[in-house]
């Protein structure tokens, strides 16, 4: 762990060396004031962590986990961007185990801006690798009543085009009607948009014979 610890202290003087005020008053009024960040760019944030990045020099897949906590407790908003693209070298290496990790990340330092990447890139991957975990684990999502967990059972699918599963979107989507939260509304319409370019009969069936949200009906229509 002496090797993980000088990573994270060279990768958070990087950051601090780059931090501007002016953009992280910016950045953090963007976030409605939920969270800090250094005032960096993406594209400079980027090209901070691409060495940390390469993958010859990834650390071993057994301390992602420890690696993450680490990053994801920290206050600035840019450790958690960091610490979901360093899961995502990760990929191919997902074990069933980690979706607790992913869980993890949902729930804490939680805001759309990370939520959504987590959803449609890394669940999105772990449900392919393990569908048999899909069904009992996105029941017990929407069963929580949490924001974040609800919004991810809705977006996890959003780039599967031809491998979505409209039975499932169908049960994910009707059992979070009535919700006034706008980023349920929202992610409903937000997928139903993006599946209407890949199968628009579906998508105009299911908004004429479900009593969506309002902001969820205009969403889905958009391409339609």
């Amino acid at each position: 762990m002496h090797d993980v610890k000088d990573f994270l202290h060279t990768l958070e003087s990087e950051f601090q060396a780059q931090a501007d005020p002016d953009i992280a008053a910016a950045q953090k009024a963007y976030l409605k004031d939920q969270l800090d960040a250094f005032g960096i760019k993406t594209p400079d944030r980027r090209a901070i962590q691409k060495p940390y990045l390469v993958r010859e020099y990834l650390p071993p897949k057994e301390e992602l986990e420890s690696i993450v906590r680490i990053l994801w407790v920290k206050p600035q908003r840019e450790f958690h961007y960091f610490a979901q693209e360093l899961v995502e070298k990760y990929l191919r290496q997902l074990e069933r185990k980690d979706l607790s990790l992913l869980t993890y990340m949902i729930t804490h330092q939680s805001w759309w801006d990370t939520v959504d990447m987590i959803a449609t890139k890394l669940v999105a991957r772990y449900f392919l690798m393990y569908p048999e975990e899909r069904d009992v684990q996105v029941q017990a999502w929407l069963d929580s009543d949490h924001l974040w967990l609800q919004r991810t059972a809705i977006l996890f699918q959003l780039h599967y085009k031809e491998k979505l599963d409209t039975d499932f979107l169908q049960l994910v989507i009707t059992s979070l009607l009535g919700s006034r939260e706008f980023f349920i509304n929202k992610a409903i319409g937000w997928i139903l948009r993006h599946y209407s370019r890949v199968n628009p009969e579906w998508v105009q069936a299911f908004v004429e014979e479900t009593p969506l949200a309002p902001l969820s009906r205009r969403e889905a229509m958009k391409y339609l």
